[in-house]
């Protein structure tokens, strides 16, 4: 068999780099500033200043709830018995709920779609309410799946609106 062609990159001294064009200040025989690449700190930084700020903006509450839930978790963990059970299961709910109010504000500020893990809690919601009133398996399933789809859509609409069209980002 014979060798196969295909293109080779040339090496970086061969490559052919245009000239921008003369700017103003190329003019005044001041030399230009070449463009500086963005590092990742300052994109993460421009990222975290585009985030939408809480109602509470000076406090950081969800910080605190995080902070709280570790505590009670590490608590909950060397206390013996059904307390630190409790403890545990408590500092669980906490914490989730501290990033479920961060998803909430992102996806209805357009910023980012979380709805998947919304209209998920939407219906564990819902299937906990149904296992702690007592129905059965199939009525907690049957309430969670149509529910799950049913806020997906609605949830996914409300992002598209609220992003400019984009459904997810």
């Amino acid at each position: 068999m014979g060798r196969r062609s295909r293109k080779r990159a040339r090496p970086a001294a061969e490559r052919v780099v245009e000239a921008t064009p003369p700017t103003r200040s190329a003019d005044r025989a001041e030399p230009a500033a070449p463009p500086r690449a963005e590092t990742r700190r300052e994109r993460e930084r421009a990222r975290r200043d585009r985030l939408p700020p809480p109602p509470w903006a000076p406090v950081p509450l969800v910080e605190l709830a995080v902070l709280a839930a570790l505590i009670i978790g590490v608590i909950g963990f060397f206390s013996p018995g059904k307390g630190g059970a409790i403890l545990l299961v408590c500092a669980a709910v906490l914490g989730s709920l501290a990033g479920l109010e961060v998803a909430i504000r992102e996806h209805f500020a357009g910023f980012k779609s979380h709805t998947t893990v919304l209209s998920l809690a939407v219906a564990i919601a819902a299937a906990a309410v149904a296992f702690f009133a007592g129905g059965p398996r199939w009525l907690i399933v049957a309430i969670g799946v149509p529910l799950f789809v049913f806020a997906f859509f609605l949830l996914r609409n409300a992002f598209a609106r609220r992003s400019g069209g984009y459904t997810m980002r």
